[in-house]
């Protein structure tokens, strides 16, 4: 028997139920919009083209949308046309509690029996539509709660990993309460149906309803320990509740978002990590170790290059080690912690505990512990100066800005999105477009003549600025400021975003290019504390969290 697939929470899935109907939510994420790319807009969200990737493939065959935007309107319009499916079906609800909305939505529930009932061949079944009712969850104890549009099974799950309180998915589609009130008794079906109407439109309103104050219940909940607010790329009605809440939550709060896949998981993961990490909820977690030799690693694994800090424990940085990262995370760590006890005159027996971090942190299995990138720069920065309030970090893969309090513990971040963009690769294109090394393009720039903007960031179009402006004969100086400028503009933004403040450091690779620096400086106005250490700056925090998993 097919499922019939639903993926709204106005859904009036009881009422399909009482025709025999097995219903299941469609919130699956595909790997990629293929098929759905040849038949629909490109500017379509990410949902959007996940219902249709699903309808394509074959694996839906019944259908019931709700007119929740105008991506479902077109979804629908789209798959009426394709005649792939063997039901399907939109319920155009209006957007409020009305009586004038309840009448319609009684309208629009009646003619959905006449034309499922027809389409199954069966009667309504008022006992089959009453077992279908569920009572709604009670959260009676810590939680966090994943609050904004629709999440991806996928994601949720990852979410829940990463997350050691409980989790509870209050998306749009999750925090469903039909059935509520006293079910009225002996009626008409014509009756009955209004009855159910009021039911689905008074439910805890998502963001598409004129009415949507009662949502503020969702963030006030005494027992809520931390939001994870998710957005869908290209959704702006759950990007203006981010917007209301983030200045009246009280509670540890993080922003995500996704284009309903799974490419970008990865990064997603590190931001999830953190969130733990900042809530001091992975505490617990870890060996415990005796101290030994009393010496201690921590290996930091980028993109593009393998730091290793081995600590004394005196908290003395006995070596330091930055090699390329190569073709694998596990291989390059292993390469540079050699070099690294090889300098020190050390055997590994001698490291009494190791943590890693980085991009490539979770590929090396010899650590005794991982941590995000993020907790570690802020632990590194910390240490090497504990005034600093605000980290940024500009990796070859992304980039970052980290707000700390006065013991060095994680306030607030932000990352870039998955673009390259702003990022130590954008930095690197680039000079291999202007035919330079990143060491000459670090210096060039300082002595610019010209104000150039280099007008788009995405680093295809980018590239093709700089080859037109090169072909214009635009002086070099003038180029690689505008670049600058570029990259320094993003950073800035994500600054803003995570209200940095005094003192600022700037950690990682990019933190070598003066005319970078000196840029990123001019926006902020402010001046950079630069460490000599500053690429060493993620290892040397994970070797300071190794020295906390050792006791005396």
């Amino acid at each position: 028997m097919n499922k019939t697939y639903y993926v709204c929470k106005y859904t009036p899935i009881e009422l399909l139920a009482a025709f025999g109907a097995e219903c299941e939510n469609l919130n699956e994420m595909p790997q990629g919009f293929d098929q759905a790319d040849q038949i629909a807009h490109p500017n379509l969200c990410g949902f959007g083209k996940s219902l249709l990737e699903a309808v394509m493939s074959g694996k839906v065959k019944e259908l019931v949308l709700v007119n929740c935007c105008d991506t479902i309107r077109s979804v629908y319009d789209i798959l009426e046309e394709s005649g792939k499916l063997d039901f399907l079906y939109i319920v155009d609800m209006l957007h409020s509690e009305g009586s004038c909305s309840k009448e319609r939505t009684a309208w629009q529930l009646k003619d959905l029996a006449r034309a499922y009932g027809a389409y199954k061949g069966q009667e309504f079944d008022e006992k089959r539509f009453w077992a279908a009712f569920k009572a709604p969850q009670k959260n009676n104890e810590p939680y966090i709660s994943v609050l904004g549009a629709r999440m991806g099974n996928e994601l949720f799950a990852m979410v829940k990993e990463a997350i050691p309180y409980p989790v509870h998915n209050q998306t749009c589609v999750n925090n469903r309460s039909v059935g509520d009130s006293k079910p009225p008794q002996g009626v008409s079906f014509e009756e009955l149906m209004e009855w159910y109407a009021g039911e689905l439109l008074g439910q805890m309103p998502c963001m598409r309803m004129t009415d949507n104050t009662k949502r503020r219940q969702l963030y006030l909940d005494p027992n809520l320990k931390g939001v994870i607010y998710h957005t869908v790329k290209f959704c702006d009605f759950y990007s203006f509740e981010y917007a209301q809440i983030k200045q009246q939550l009280t509670v540890p709060l993080l922003k995500i978002e996704s284009d309903y896949t799974v490419q970008s998981s990865g990064q997603l993961l590190t931001r999830l990590q953190a969130f733990a990490e900042s809530m001091h909820m992975g505490e617990q977690e870890g060996k415990e170790i005796k101290m030994g030799k009393g010496y201690f690693a921590g290996i930091d694994s980028g993109s593009t290059s393998t730091d290793v800090v081995i600590l004394n424990k005196d908290k003395q940085i006995v070596t330091t080690v930055i090699l390329p990262t190569g073709a694998g995370a596990a291989v390059g760590a292993e390469r540079a912690l050699e070099e690294a006890l090889k300098q020190a005159g050390l055997k590994r027996e001698d490291i009494d505990a190791m943590v890693t971090t980085g991009y490539g942190r979770t590929a090396i299995s010899d650590g005794d512990k991982s941590i995000t990138e993020i907790t570690c720069h802020a632990r590194g920065a910390h240490f090497l100066d504990p005034e600093v309030r605000t980290v940024i970090d500009i990796g070859g893969q992304d980039s970052k800005v980290i707000r700390l309090d006065e013991t060095g513990a994680v306030v607030n971040f932000v990352m870039n999105d998955k673009c390259a963009a702003g990022t130590g690769r954008f930095l690197e294109m680039m000079a291999r477009t202007m035919e330079m090394s990143l060491d000459e393009m670090a210096v060039t720039g300082l002595n610019y003549k010209e104000d150039i903007t280099i007008s788009s960031m995405c680093t295809v179009f980018a590239e093709s600025e700089v080859v037109s402006l090169i072909a214009q004969n635009k002086e070099t100086d003038d180029i690689v400021h505008g670049l600058n400028k570029a990259v320094a503009s993003k950073t800035v933004a994500l600054a803003k975003r995570v209200g940095g403040e005094e003192r600022y450091m700037m950690t990682g690779g990019v933190s070598k290019n003066k005319g970078l620096v000196k840029t990123l400086e001019e926006k902020l106005e402010t001046k950079l504390i630069i460490s000599d250490y500053a690429q060493l700056c993620g290892a040397l925090g994970a070797a300071l969290f190794a020295m906390d998993m050792v006791t005396a």
